[in-house]
């Protein structure tokens, strides 16, 4: 990948630390043994259900602290979950992630049908809610997003100011 031209290292869709400690210590042991600045590390995890926890269990102050020492340049959340479900997880991860954060929920969680109910103009202004209110560096589409829910997305957040970093005192 880093001979093809890519510019970040995306880790993502994580539901258990331990496989995720293993990919960053891939992503560590490369970048040293090929002797070049690391890219930028992207880190993603899954809260899997209303309790806000990953299948692993871990909840999403133990997930930030787990991958925090990874010095990721952007850590946050995709699918599982819809937009409004991951408000509460969203929330608390910016008040303690001392770096950007991201959000790429799914188009709302799966029906008995396998599909996402959520409409493009819908998940739009859900995620236009997480720019105003200051949650989020970077925001994008996971499980059931087509083109129309990326437009919809990008016309939602234009111009909406991103989040500011906290300071770097900040205690967990």
């Amino acid at each position: 990948m880093v001979e093809g031209g890519c510019h970040i290292i995306f880790i993502e869709t994580i539901f258990d630390t331990l496989n995720a400690r293993a990919a960053i210590y891939a992503y560590q042991e490369f970048f040293e043994e090929v002797n070049l600045k690391p890219l930028p590390l992207f880190l993603s995890g899954t809260i899997i259900d209303a309790a806000g926890r990953t299948l692993s269990g871990q909840n999403t102050e133990a997930f930030y602290i787990s991958m925090s020492n990874a010095k990721p340049f952007c850590i946050g959340f995709n699918c599982a979950l819809g937009a409004t479900q991951m408000v509460p997880f969203l929330q608390r991860l910016a008040q303690i992630s001392q770096t950007y954060v991201h959000a790429y929920p799914n188009a709302g969680l799966p029906n008995a049908m396998g599909g996402y109910d959520e409409t493009p103009e819908n998940f739009g202004a859900n995620m236009r809610q997480f720019a105003v209110d200051g949650l989020v560096n970077m925001v994008g589409g996971c499980c059931g997003t087509s083109p129309a829910y990326i437009e919809s997305l990008a016309k939602a957040v234009k111009g909406v100011p991103r989040r500011v970093l906290p300071e770097k005192n900040l205690k967990i």
